[in-house]
């Protein structure tokens, strides 16, 4: 007997042994992360315990790591706002400042609303929330900081706010060491230099080159040749190009738009065309059309063509999105959103926070009053080429030719 219940024990054992070797073989649980960075069971979608975010470690280094630092602030011309490609406003200048100070890039991320900046700020969305308040709102913005209990003024610029997450007090004293008043002064003065008629470096040449001869420019074959591309007058390519660059084929603004059309890389890159031969005016002119047409294609609802045009130049140079806003926003306000007269009244109003803010409106901010004396100028100009230079068949020319005035003057 004592024989069969020690075989019964070493088996027993050897059970119990093989269900712990199984047990311990069993496949590792199927994980997967979700976009806002919990880590969960791939089968059940149940969180498992949490991987640290980016605001989990307060230091300089995971920033600098990164490559990047994360601005949440609200589209204005204080804070922030796209100008021909170029990020603008005080706190944006300041903060690209401190950013390259790190060595890092700066990402922008626009909220609607300072509850939705402190909101993102303390899901940690973002490194640093930056946003201008008038002395009414700093009370109903402190309670809102307070019902958090999560963000850390930075002293220095509390009267700009910007502040960040408390843990990130490594991040708020480096601001702080970093920080004195004269760079307000310096980088207002900086965004006035760049926002002024001067942003561009060109040598100004004659809007007209040769009036008893009716020749506009040197490039008038190019632009003979490229506006059936673009489906305009020749002529209106041309008084566009004049405003752009005054026919200069080496002009550059700081924004860093190129050549005789102000092409920007971004939007030549888009093209097809190549950085090495964006200064070449065939090539630029070339770009520029076919940009115009793309445009032209967008605002396809505007059914007259004159109007189109309009159309076109103020996005041309204010931006698409920006004039499909104003174009909202004279839709809610019962006026016609395919006619430029009333369309450029709500370009004017966008840069007033109660319009840049309704709902309607998608991308905040715009120096509209710039747009719509650039309309005013090109189509001035067109008008003036046309008494003077011969339309082309090639050139798509609306109207019969006009004949030559002895004077004229041209506005620059």
């Amino acid at each position: 007997m004592s024989d069969i219940s020690g075989k019964k024990a070493v088996v027993l054992l050897f059970l119990t042994l093989l269900l712990v070797m199984l047990e311990g073989c069993e496949q590792p649980r199927q994980t997967g992360m979700t976009p806002w960075g919990t880590l969960v069971d791939n089968e059940t979608g149940a969180p498992l315990s949490p991987v640290p975010s980016r605001d989990s470690v307060a230091s300089l280094s995971q920033i600098q790591a990164s490559g990047e630092m994360i601005l949440l602030t609200q589209s204005g011309p204080e804070t922030y706002f796209d100008y021909h490609g170029r990020g603008m406003g005080i706190q944006y200048l300041l903060c690209e400042r401190f950013a390259q100070k790190l060595g890092v890039g700066l990402r922008v991320e626009v909220c609607k609303d300072s509850a939705e900046v402190m909101q993102r700020l303390d899901e940690g969305e973002g490194d640093v929330a930056a946003f201008p308040l008038i002395k009414e709102d700093m009370r109903a913005e402190g309670q809102e900081a307070e019902k958090t209990g999560n963000q850390k003024d930075i002293k220095p610029l509390k009267a700009l706010h910007w502040c960040v997450k408390d843990e990130k007090s490594e991040l708020a004293d480096s601001i702080s060491r970093w920080f004195h008043p004269a760079l307000i002064a310096q980088v207002r003065a900086e965004s006035q230099q760049l926002l002024s008629t001067g942003r561009v470096t060109r040598h100004v040449y004659s809007p007209m080159l040769n009036r008893k001869g009716g020749i506009i420019s040197h490039y008038d074959h190019l632009f003979r040749q490229y506006a059936p591309v673009a489906r305009w007058d020749w002529r209106l390519l041309a008084a566009l190009c004049y405003q752009e660059s005054t026919f200069d084929p080496k002009a550059h603004s700081w924004a860093g738009a190129c050549g005789l059309m102000q092409i920007m890389p971004s939007t030549a890159a888009h093209l097809g065309l190549p950085l090495s031969q964006i200064y070449n005016p065939e090539q630029n002119i070339a770009a520029a059309a076919r940009y115009i047409h793309e445009l032209s294609g967008k605002f396809s609802d505007v059914g007259n063509a004159s109007e189109r045009y309009n159309f076109v130049l103020a996005s041309y140079n204010g931006g698409f999105f920006h004039i499909r806003d104003a174009m909202a926003l004279a839709r809610k306000n019962g006026k016609n959103p395919y006619r430029w007269a009333d369309v450029s009244e709500y370009v004017l109003k966008l840069s007033q926070p109660q319009y840049y803010n309704d709902p309607v409106v998608k991308n905040g901010y715009m120096r509209g009053s710039e747009t719509v004396d650039y309309v005013a100028r090109i189509r001035d100009r067109w008008s003036q080429y046309r008494g003077f230079a011969h339309p082309s068949n090639a050139g798509g020319s609306t109207g019969a030719p006009q004949k030559a005035q002895k004077e004229h003057r041209f506005k620059l």
